[in-house]
């Protein structure tokens, strides 16, 4: 059993199970009876996201590898509040039970929230297909 990491709205991995949004919006455009059958997500938990506020600074400065630290640095703290960190531990218990997977729109994963989500969700014990 395991967690995938994934880009949402990918193909879905054979086995793969339950996908999560962990994004701040929804997809634009696209009705939400359809958003698991196209395969973006089965269930929505957008807590796991970056705030809209660190989102918009992160937009102007990704590229950038100190705009990205400060990224990877401001997420980690959002990640600490009590709230979050008990959904990174209820999923890390989870991925020990069944498979899932959570994910965001990036394509480039090296500059997406989910690389650094990956990495908290291994710190919390999951385990990480």
């Amino acid at each position: 059993m395991a967690i995938r990491v994934v880009r949402l709205g990918s193909p879905r991995a054979k086995g793969e199970g339950l996908r999560i949004g962990t994004v701040r919006r929804p997809p634009r455009g696209v009705p939400k009876a359809e958003y698991a059958s196209r395969d973006f997500y089965d269930v929505w938990l957008p807590n796991l996201a970056p705030s809209e506020g660190l989102l918009k600074q992160a937009r102007a400065s990704l590229d950038d590898p100190k705009g990205w630290r400060a990224f990877v640095r401001r997420y980690r703290l959002e990640m600490k509040r009590p709230e979050s960190r008990a959904l990174l531990e209820t999923l890390a218990a989870l991925s020990r039970q069944s498979n899932f997977s959570v994910g965001c729109y990036c394509a480039d994963e090296s500059r997406c929230h989910r690389s650094v989500l990956r990495e908290l969700l291994d710190e919390h014990g999951a385990e990480i297909a």
